[in-house]
């Protein structure tokens, strides 16, 4: 009797292992988990992305580069007859796990881009393009355009500004900023949340099981402060603040000779009702007075999805784009006279 027990008892702990075994496969294989993203900390950019990386999540492929870009890997010289453009940002330009490498705004910008320089070699004449596979993804072919994406969740003005200032421009002849309307808010960089908030990890899990565990099971508890946007103790002005740093990424872009572009995107409860706030009213008009003083190239695409007659298409959420939205900023940046094919 006792034997038949143990018999038993081996049985369901063989079929639960296999069970779990099988799980920890599956969640490896199908979603990705056991190899998220691994952040580092910077003591003047706050964090960024670990450098060379390469994962699938929920069947997105991201790839970061060796100076934590979610591009190719780059030679820092550009090459004569490449058009290399920059474009820095947040969530919104990086596109996170539920954005396929193809389908960012950078990859998307460069596709259309090396599209075009086909055509015109063939004697065509410039005009939108079609998204075609994006040739950045297939080794190490050579290219004429490079579309570099220098990005991380929720970046602000002065988390870019200070990748600038450690990497440089990389010889781009064009340096997008891409802003979303939280950016004007956006807080001192800090590397509080690396390795404490389950969004910021500093290492891999030991199980894929384990990484669902503490990411959807485990009550989120972050100790002192949880958000990485809202400082403590609040700034005086953090919306001076943050233009101040993109009047010195504009600076820093024009010593190097590159063009410089701002583009906002608003949030999606701003196109309808009830709209911007009047806390966010005040920030987006001292913007704009700020960027006709400077003479910035400044495109807001707040009037733009408001004319729009589905501008729910555009968003995944309330603030992250779709991949129609992505489609609208690249094309969008690709209309700007600043960009032009070597």
């Amino acid at each position: 009797m006792e034997k038949s027990r143990v018999k038993i008892v081996l049985v369901v702990v063989v079929i639960v292992v296999g069970l779990l075994v099988i799980l920890e496969l599956l969640l490896r294989s199908l979603v990705g988990f056991g190899n998220p993203l691994i952040y580092i900390k910077d003591p003047d950019i706050g964090y960024l992305l670990a450098p060379s990386q390469r994962t699938r999540r929920f069947g997105n492929l991201i790839a970061i580069n060796e100076y934590s870009m979610r591009s190719s890997s780059i030679a820092v010289t550009r090459p004569d007859s490449t058009l290399r453009i920059l474009i820095l940002g947040d969530s919104v330009a990086n596109g996170a796990w539920w954005t396929d490498q193809q389908q960012t705004i950078s990859a998307l910008l460069e596709t259309q881009l090396v599209q075009e320089g086909r055509k015109q070699k063939a004697g065509g004449r410039r005009q939108k393009a079609e998204p075609i596979p994006n040739p950045s993804l297939e080794g190490n072919r050579k290219q004429e355009v490079e579309v570099l994406n220098a990005s991380a969740n929720s970046w602000g003005p002065r988390n870019e500004l200070a990748y600038l200032k450690r990497f440089g421009t990389f010889e781009a002849q064009v340096v997008v900023l891409l802003l979303n309307t939280d950016d004007l808010f956006a807080a001192t960089p800090t590397s509080t949340p690396v390795g404490r908030d389950r969004n910021y990890p500093n290492r891999k899990p030991l199980l894929a099981l384990l990484e669902v565990f503490s990411r959807y099971l485990l009550p989120k508890i972050l100790p002192e402060s949880e958000s990485i946007v809202s400082p403590a103790p609040p700034e005086k002005d953090p919306v001076g603040s943050n233009l101040e740093a993109i009047g010195q990424i504009q600076n820093l872009s024009n010593t190097n000779s590159a063009e410089f572009v701002l583009l906002m995107t608003p949030l999606f409860r701003e196109i309808g009702e009830p709209g911007p706030r009047d806390y966010e009213l005040q920030a987006r008009a001292r913007l704009n007075e700020f960027t006709k003083n400077r003479q910035i190239t400044y495109l807001d695409f707040l009037p733009v999805f408001q004319q729009t007659e589905t501008p729910k298409a555009f968003y995944r959420d309330h603030i992250h784009l779709s991949p129609q939205g992505n489609q609208k900023i690249s094309e969008t940046i690709n209309s700007l006279s600043v960009v032009r094919l070597p």
